[in-house]
């Protein structure tokens, strides 16, 4: 009998690949009255399992060698111990970090033995050969014509964000007062449109290739290129107004009296980086996945990339810079233009708060939460109603007779957009501007909250913040929720750990939300698809949500400190951790990005980002938790490949 049975245990293997992170799966099948010996014995005993690896700097593990089923202990009176063993399958899963390389084998061999109730086999050995691609091989294949068009088509959406659309009256205004003639006006627009996409190919991908895209994180969220970016949004705006004029230095001017077209030249330039500078706030998440190319290895994509997008970018202003010229042509009727150039200046006054709410909500200082921002856009705007009806006079306007309809009809718009923030500062969303607000958890008085807290639980809302110290429970407190919220009253966790600690416990999916402080559509999709019943019911029922800030700059524990995978560096931030976390796992870092895992941390689905359709969103997550269900019932899932 025991002469039929030459292997009692069969063993397959296969991988499972997510990005530069892989699953290498071992599987051993095990005939009926045999037994395999665990992965982990005591000493004077069988041979244990065990899995050896051929060297290799391909790849590095991560965590422990997972189990599936767990194994059963008994005391065997042979070996006189206690073993644990495993019976008819077992699956054992061991992550890996792949490394920068066109193909990567793993090989090596599991050492085992087996035993039934009268014999044991000898030890043997099963050799096996994992042949992984890593992604960035993957990528470079692609159609680098179709990676242009969507790079240009991404330049054009970058113009209607609110860091680079009031830098074109900055523009207007600069080519006013310096285009003496048309010839030169066109000299130096044209100039300043190819500055534009000289700096970003040629810089943005020198500082991709050299700091990686953790650069763009830094210009878009830290306090000192934010408070510099809101004192040059207030200095614009009140040479605007008319406080003072902005010039070029009198040695400058001098010199482009005797070299008029190199003067004119470096004039075009500046305001070429510093339309770059300023923009890159915002632009910086949509510029961000193309810089992750560049620092992942590829030089070609990201220039091919940053010369689309730049190229897109730079031809609107170009055209904004040839305007100017035309206008001087025109006969001066009146103060229009300084009326325009006021109107202006109170739009930068407005719109240059938002990079200081930036740095305010990214280092949790309190100083500009949302019903301060409210109040004082209310007022701004207010005063530019009246300025606009002639009852509010600069130093340099014209007296204003009478109200034009053209005046008459902003009017109304502007008194209109007033009344319309008005109940923004007891909680309505504000859903049209939500992208330019800080988030509505930073009010202090959210009489819609209230309101839905009253109504959910029946209680004041003292009674419902005492009780809402976790999600059951079976789950901590979250961390850092003394300063981080949901939105609309949801509950979860700001700890990728945490979280999911929570969720094996109840049993639940995972919903990740990749944010940021300072990301304008993460806002607008909380303001108009999050706050749909529809989503709400599901987020709050059916998921774990764990929102991840990478932005954020509070100081993690030296013990939670982390060594990147990706750059090698130290992360001592909890944004700094996450945003290594989405670009080493998911290779890409714009926000915001959705992902929804089971509770082995695998995908249910691919993920999806910015998409304001709530139909689709409903669909996502409904596909998300069927898949999860399906899962529960299968021992081996099936991984969603991406």
């Amino acid at each position: 009998m025991f002469a039929q049975i030459v292997e009692p245990v069969k063993w397959t293997f296969e991988s499972k690949q997510d990005g530069l992170n892989a699953t290498l799966v071992f599987k051993a099948t095990i005939e009926d009255g045999w037994h395999l010996y665990d992965t982990d014995l005591p000493d004077g005993g069988p041979v244990k399992t065990s899995i050896h690896y051929t060297e290799s700097t391909q790849f590095d593990l991560v965590g422990k060698l997972t189990k599936e089923p767990q194994p059963t202990e008994v005391f065997d009176k042979t070996f006189n111990l206690k073993l644990a063993y495993f019976t008819k399958q077992v699956v054992l899963t061991q992550k890996i970090r792949l490394k920068n390389s066109e193909k990567i084998e793993i090989k090596g061999l599991v050492e085992f033995m087996s035993c039934n109730d009268v014999t044991c086999t000898p030890p043997s050995e099963a050799d096996f050969v994992f042949r992984l691609n890593t992604p960035v091989q993957e990528k470079q294949t692609g159609n680098l014509l179709l990676f242009l068009f969507f790079s240009f088509l991404a330049g054009l959406a970058a113009i209607l964000t609110p860091c680079v659309f009031p830098m074109i009256p900055m523009t207007v205004s600069f080519f006013i007062n310096n285009g003496k003639s048309k010839l030169r006006s066109r000299l130096n627009a044209a100039f300043y449109g190819l500055s534009i996409i000289v700096i970003y190919t040629i810089i943005g991908t020198l500082v991709a290739m050299l700091f990686g895209p953790g650069a763009a994180n830094w210009l878009s969220t830290h306090w000192l290129p934010n408070l510099i970016f809101f004192a040059v949004f207030m200095l614009f705006a009140f040479s605007f107004f008319g406080m003072f004029e902005i010039v070029l230095p009198s040695w400058m001017a001098n010199k482009s009296d005797k070299q008029a077209d190199k003067g004119g030249f470096m004039g075009a330039f500046f305001m070429a980086l510093t339309l770059v500078l300023v923009s890159f706030s915002c632009t910086g998440p949509i510029v961000g996945a193309i810089l992750v190319e560049s620092a992942g290895g590829q030089i070609l994509k990201p220039i091919v990339g940053m010369f689309g997008f730049s190229m897109a970018f730079a031809l609107p202003f170009t055209l904004f810079a040839l305007f100017p010229a035309w206008l001087n042509n025109l006969p001066k009727s009146g103060g229009w233009l300084n009326s325009v150039k006021v109107v202006l200046g109170f739009l930068e006054l407005a719109l240059g708060l938002k990079f200081l709410s930036v740095a305010d909500q990214t280092y949790h200082w309190g100083i500009l939460d949302r019903e301060i921002y409210l109040a004082l856009w209310i007022v701004i705007f207010t005063l530019l109603g009246f300025y606009l009806l002639g009852k509010l006079k600069f130093s340099h306007d014209s007296d204003v007779k009478f109200v034009s309809v053209p005046r008459l009809l902003l009017a109304i718009l502007t008194f209109t957009f007033v009344v319309y923030l008005i109940p923004g500062m007891f909680g309505a969303p504000l859903k049209g501007i939500s992208g330019y607000l800080p988030p509505q958890t930073t009010l202090d008085f959210d009489l819609h909250q209230i309101i839905r807290d009253e109504i959910k639980l029946g209680a004041p809302r003292n009674q419902i913040a005492a009780s809402a110290d976790g999600l059951d429970d079976l789950c901590e407190k979250p961390k850092f929720g003394e300063f981080l919220r949901l939105p609309h009253g949801l509950e979860g966790y700001f700890d990728y750990e945490q979280g999911m600690a929570c969720a094996r416990k109840l049993n639940k999916p995972v919903f990740i939300d990749f944010t940021g402080h300072g990301c304008v559509n993460c806002r607008e999709m909380e303001a108009s698809v999050w706050s749909d019943p529809r989503v709400l019911e599901r987020l709050q029922n059916n998921f774990v949500v764990i929102a991840l800030y990478v932005d954020d700059k509070a100081t993690l524990p030296k013990n939670e400190w982390i060594t990147s995978t990706y750059d090698g560096k130290v992360k001592k931030t909890l944004g700094k951790k996450y945003a290594d976390f989405q670009i080493s796992r998911y290779r890409v870092n714009a926000q915001p990005y959705y992902v929804l895992l089971d509770g082995k941390e695998q995908n249910l689905v691919e993920p999806r980002a910015y998409d304001l359709n709530v139909d689709r969103f409903v669909e996502f997550l409904d596909a998300g938790f069927a898949e999860f269900n399906k899962r529960k019932a299968s021992p081996t899932p099936p991984q969603v490949k991406l």
